[in-house]
């Protein structure tokens, strides 16, 4: 294996280079550590490889720059995209297959590797953004942060294996992650890692996608721990499903199966035109998925060869200990973006609001039941409360699964933190919302923050680099973390001050236990 190459100084700031097995690469000194930004693990997925397994990016000679951000995945533009965005990184494209390495130094020191996948339901994300950037975790904690850009939506996920001969892939999302991991696997030890301790993790669809590599048996061997967050993917989506919307997108683009090849020819802009006219919400990341899916990681008996904990913990990854959890008022969120109505309930809002889940007695016992829970709850908290609850549940399901393989440990936790800052035009405090938890867990809460907000981050924080160094989250002013087990059901309440809470919520489980 090559070696890494000296530090020297280069323009107005420092710079490091690292040796790949596919050439060097010159990172950056920035910030007391070493920033390698846009490194490429694959070709680029262009022309006649959209659609196809990622294949290993070509060798080049020279020291190659890696300091500056790569392109997003082709998406509908976020704020920190190109030229509208606020200049972090440049504008999505197909030509997406990047890493970035936040590192201590690019010595041949073992550290722990945070592989991290970006959230935001396998349509949108980076992992490039700024509430994860990998700084703050290299610097207080000496660890090694790898997050990649793959493929996305319709051009990450569009199955055409079983309407076409070739090559055709199924889940080349999920193996441009594969590929970035093995890439990370071989090539760490460059850029300061151990290749022997490697964590996977991620944050909503993130954490289905950590979800989908500890269900993947080629990816066993590359990871030796993971954690899976504000997610709860029993099952994806079946191969089937997967092709009837393949068939779907056919239609919609106006194509017959004997025009699949002409797919490589349609802008890329064409192909989320069509993406965003019917599924652009992509897979959910909980509950049973549709019979006409979006685009997401899905069971096709090969990648991904049955569902990641339906039928129990899959056994080739029985060994590697495991984090699952939620934050409290996961549903909150997704109130943010429409008419502020909805945070300002009354007792007939609330049932309206709910009625198209639940009717009848159903409606009637699950109201009350969250009510004894919840008893100074008002309306519209009981309905974020009823709302997030399935999260929470699926999440114990995915626990009690990896504990009755009595191979490795799992810990439970709930982010708590009751952040009182107030919904716009209401009086309804945030809480702790979907996303809250990116910030928190990466270090990245300013001083400008709220105290309790910055004191619960440097526990979230320093937990998780700890489960990197050692399979057990410690750290320390926070009480130790019991393995999750049905019998005290143990589970990390992570606050301004930590406790552990023990069956949390036990009305509200035992309510799911009888339903189901």
């Amino acid at each position: 294996m090559s070696l890494p190459l000296p530090v020297h100084a280069a323009g107005h700031g420092r710079t490091d280079e690292a040796a790949t097995r596919y050439g060097k690469v010159r990172g950056k000194r920035e910030d007391g550590i070493v920033k390698f930004l846009g490194v490429p693990y694959a070709q680029p997925p262009l022309g006649k490889l959209r659609f196809k397994s990622p294949k290993p990016p070509a060798r080049w000679s020279g020291v190659r720059d890696a300091v500056s951000f790569p392109n997003p995945a082709f998406q509908v533009v976020g704020g920190e995209m190109g030229p509208t965005g606020n200049g972090r990184m440049p504008a999505p494209s197909e030509d997406c297959l990047y890493l970035n390495i936040w590192t201590p130094a690019a010595d041949r020191k073992r550290r722990p590797v945070m592989f991290y996948n970006h959230g935001g339901g396998y349509m949108i994300g980076s992992g490039s953004a700024t509430g994860q950037d990998g700084t703050r975790l290299a610097q207080l904690y000496d660890v090694v942060v790898v997050e990649s850009n793959h493929r996305l939506g319709l051009l990450g996920y569009l199955f055409l294996g079983d309407l076409a001969d070739g090559d055709y892939a199924a889940n080349q999302g999920m193996l441009d992650i594969l590929a970035a991991l093995r890439w990370t696997s071989e090539n760490i030890d460059n850029f300061g890692g151990d290749p022997d301790n490697i964590m996977v993790w991620g944050e909503s669809g993130g954490g289905a996608k950590t979800a989908a590599v500890h269900t993947m048996p080629e990816a066993a061997r590359l990871f030796h721990k993971a954690s899976i967050e504000s997610v709860a993917p029993l099952r994806f989506p079946t191969r089937d499903g997967a092709t009837v919307r393949a068939e779907r997108t056919l239609h919609l683009l106006g194509l017959t199966k004997n025009d699949i090849p002409k797919l490589s020819d349609i802008p890329a802009a064409r192909l989320l035109e069509i993406q965003v006219s019917e599924a652009a919400n992509g897979v959910a990341p909980w509950g049973d998925p549709a019979p006409l899916p979006g685009f997401g990681a899905f069971v096709d008996g090969g990648v991904i060869p049955r569902h990641p904990f339906a039928d129990g913990a899959p056994s080739w990854s029985a060994g590697k200990p495991l984090m699952v959890g939620t934050c409290r008022d996961e549903t909150v969120f997704f109130s943010l973006f429409g008419p502020p109505d909805v945070f300002r309930l009354d007792e007939a809002g609330l049932r309206s609001r709910l009625s198209g889940t639940y009717q009848g007695a159903e409606l009637d016992r699950i109201i009350a039941t969250f009510r004894r829970s919840r008893p100074k709850a008002t309306p519209a908290q009981l309905y974020f409360a009823i709302t997030t609850s399935p999260i929470w549940r699926d999440a114990i399901k995915i626990a009690e699964a990896k504990a009755a393989q009595h191979a490795a440990p799992v810990f439970m936790y709930q982010l708590a933190y009751q952040d009182p800052t107030v919904v716009p035009g209401t009086d309804f405090p945030l809480g702790s919302p979907h996303a809250s938890d990116i910030p928190m867990k990466f270090a990245n809460v300013g001083l400008d923050q709220l105290p309790g907000k910055r004191a619960t981050a440097r526990h979230m924080s320093a937990l998780w680099a700890g489960f990197a160094h050692y399979g057990h989250p410690t750290a320390r002013g926070v009480p130790r973390w019991p393995a999750y087990t049905p019998k005290d059901r143990a589970t990390m309440w992570i606050d301004t001050d930590c406790g552990i809470a023990y069956d949390p919520d036990k009305k509200e489980r035992l309510f799911w236990q009888r339903r189901a």
